[in-house]
């Protein structure tokens, strides 16, 4: 039943007239050479909605440059050529508490990643055609759970979703003209909507925000579900996209398969119209608005089945027939030049706002906002400096109910976090990124210490 209830689901919204879309490109993004495929070149006007001038080293939630071993024998270039496009990369996240939490400690969690992205033109004569497949695997420990951090957002975001190996990408993506492109099979909602990098630690600025306020079924990566999704391009500054993806609580199990084909709950299904500023050369920007609804049931944060606090009667919670939620992101560069649809050098700024409904999840909003910048120190043309801030908060429905539980310790309100990091690249495959974090009122919390860490970011592509 609940397999037929999202195939419903699909249908219904990949119908729906003048709401298609595409890849948001979060895995790859247009390249400067025809034998780059991890870069694929694209008919039209492709641009990646991340602006942000970082590089794909140390974000953990895209497909990496090659790296280290560079091109030996010239078999990246062979392999290009035939339209093979190979990517690996250990990511590693360090982090010492200094302040809060019950204990300092220092702990370190990594994720490695490996991938094939083909051009399906090459490799079998298919026009307009790509096949992307990625395995990761996450190991380490987690400083926020093993020093009794509490906060809301983790302060090692590449810790989670079992550390265990897992398919995070099997799909096959095709033109469909020179406006119409779909792609199917393992994905993630994170990539192509609500999309932004992952160079912060601080998972507050860290991938797609909806996922990180409801995260049970809104699942960014490494979780793959599968999913449909439609991307239209007007014209050279205006998409639109559209998407059905599964929810199945069975993909958070910890182990390695193809797919799931039972145990279904219903579908997510989200919209995007994404406009895009600037020229090569200029200063470009890119402004997103969307919304999502997901068809499960919930559970109400508050009421009972009988409509009564579940904090005085204790029964089960009221079951609402869907979760939703809308959100906007801007980035736009302020100074400096660009190419390529990205920044380049100078000051790019960013400003995410998430809201999800208020009857069934408990952090309910998130607004972060930051900049990168990139040639600082003139003799470090390549190195960045990034600085975010962002406000997570506890629905006001789920305090209401702890308010009236005369055991809760503590009422929760909102989380503020901050990060600062400087990134350095000493060679073309190593990127360190050392940064700082300060969370006030870690887990909502007003009588919580503030937590204050050290980190380092770092990433080696092969």
């Amino acid at each position: 039943m609940g397999y037929r209830r999202f195939c419903a689901a699909a249908a219904v919204a990949l119908a729906l007239p003048g709401q298609v879309s595409a890849q948001d490109t979060a895995k790859q993004t247009p390249g400067s050479s025809a034998t780059d495929t991890q870069h694929r070149p694209r008919s039209g006007v492709r641009r990646d909605s991340d602006l942000s001038p970082s590089a794909l080293t140390a974000d953990t939630q895209r497909t990496p440059p090659p790296g280290l071993f560079a091109d030996w024998f010239d078999i990246r270039k062979r392999l290009a050529d035939r339209g093979i496009g190979l990517s690996a990369r250990y990511a590693s996240e360090s982090a010492y508490n200094f302040s809060g939490g019950d204990r300092k400690l220092l702990r370190e969690t990594g994720q490695f990643d490996v991938g094939v992205l083909l051009d399906l033109d090459k490799v079998v004569g298919l026009r307009g055609g790509a096949f992307q497949a990625t395995v990761t695997y996450r190991r380490g420990r987690d400083l926020g759970a093993d020093a009794n951090l509490g906060v809301l957002q983790q302060v090692q975001e590449v810790y989670g979703r079992g550390q265990t190996v897992r398919l995070t990408q099997f799909w096959y993506e095709q033109m469909l003209g020179e406006k119409l492109e779909l792609k199917i099979g393992r994905t993630n909602p994170g990539e192509d909507f609500a999309s932004f990098s992952c160079y912060f630690q601080n998972l507050s600025f860290c991938g797609a925000p909806p996922g990180n306020l409801n995260g049970d079924y809104w699942q960014n990566w490494p979780i793959s579900q599968w999913g449909a999704r439609l991307r239209y391009d007007v014209n050279d500054h205006l998409t639109l996209k559209t998407a059905a993806y599964e929810v199945n609580p069975r993909n958070l199990d910890n182990d390695f398969v193809i797919g799931h084909f039972h145990g279904a709950t219903g579908a997510l299904i989200p919209v995007e119209a994404e406009w895009r500023r600037g020229d090569d050369d200029g200063r470009v920007g890119a402004y997103k608005v969307g919304g999502w609804v997901n068809t499960s049931n919930g559970d109400d944060v508050f009421y009972d089945l009988n409509r009564r606090p579940i904090a005085i009667t204790g029964l089960e919670p009221l079951r609402r027939s869907a979760r939703y939620g809308v959100y906007f992101n801007i980035q736009q560069q302020v100074t400096g030049t660009s190419k390529d649809g990205k920044s380049v050098t100078g000051l790019s700024v960013f400003l995410n706002a998430t809201q999800a409904d208020r009857a069934t999840s408990t952090t309910d909003n998130q607004i972060a906002a930051g900049l990168f910048y990139k040639g600082l120190v003139p003799w470090r043309p390549n190195d960045i400096l990034g600085f975010g801030v962002a406000r997570t908060n506890v629905n006001g429905r789920v305090a209401k109910g702890q308010e009236l539980d005369p055991a809760r310790p503590a009422v929760q309100d909102a989380e503020y976090a901050s990060e600062i990091y400087y990134s350095v690249h000493p060679t073309k495959w190593l990127e360190l990124r050392p940064n700082v974090q300060f969370i006030h009122n870690p887990g909502g919390v007003h009588d919580a210490n503030d937590v204050a860490v050290l980190g380092l970011k770092g990433a080696i592509t092969l």
